[in-house]
């Protein structure tokens, strides 16, 4: 699994898609590095580290990894549009994501300062579902509703839970009163901030307007995306 996470990320570095490569170098690289820890016969241990060494120059990729914390910024702009949850984490949804963490306080009214957040869940998990991965897991983590509105809540949340075990994924809900925070985090040890989480779009002018069901094509709210590697944060 190394050695093809590696020969992908090579094949991503020639394409230029220098984002996406970096991605699969991390993985690459920690999936063979685990097998030479596993190893005590040293003969052994010298040739793994001859045969990473003719992938890529280790040396190189190991000081930019390691330097000085790996951190991407991506600005969106008031109204800009192009930014769907495909385009935001698709490149982090390697093969071996088979378990998601979202934290995000608002998932829970329909409707909510015209913004619809459970809405936006769902879209987020028919992402993970027809993504490159194979996602067994999503846990949420948001807050509960107030008043009459827990009662929608809730029952919009077990049909998505109901709806994603039909395609064998489970998700697990838990809610806190403190929670703050907005982060989704994968397995694979990419972890996202969104100033707004998930609900950075503007309400669609209507139901039958461009935009409504694809969110590439609608405009979003001001806010800052911060993505991260969970090997140089002190969160997992």
């Amino acid at each position: 699994a190394g050695a093809e996470t590696v020969k992908r990320a090579v094949q991503l570095d020639v394409a230029s898609r220098f984002q996406e490569s970096l991605v699969c170098y991390q993985e690459g690289i920690d999936l063979l590095l685990q097998v030479v820890k596993a190893t005590t016969d040293e003969a052994k241990k010298h040739r793994y580290r001859q045969k990473i060494s003719e992938w890529f120059n280790l040396k190189i990729i190991f000081t930019f990894l390691s330097d000085g914390k790996y951190h991407k910024q991506i600005r969106i702009e008031e109204n800009a549009t192009g930014f769907g949850y495909e385009k935001l984490f698709y490149e982090y949804l390697t093969d071996i994501v088979s378990e998601v963490w979202v934290e995000d306080p608002y998932i829970r009214q329909v409707h909510q300062a015209s913004r619809y957040l459970l809405y936006n869940f769902l879209r987020f998990c028919e992402m993970l579902v027809k993504g490159p991965c194979k996602v067994k897991t999503i846990h949420l983590l948001t807050s509960y509703d107030k008043g009459s509105g827990r009662s929608q809540q809730m029952t919009a949340l077990e049909e998505i839970k109901q709806s994603l075990s039909n395609y064998g994924v489970t998700l697990t809900i838990d809610f806190s009163s403190s929670i703050h925070d907005r982060e989704i985090r994968f397995n694979n040890g990419w972890l996202i901030k969104i100033g707004r989480g998930l609900d950075y779009f503007k309400k669609p002018q209507g139901h039958f307007s461009i935009g409504y069901c694809d969110f590439d094509l609608r405009p979003c709210l001001e806010t800052t995306v911060d993505v991260f590697h969970t090997k140089h944060t002190k969160k997992m």
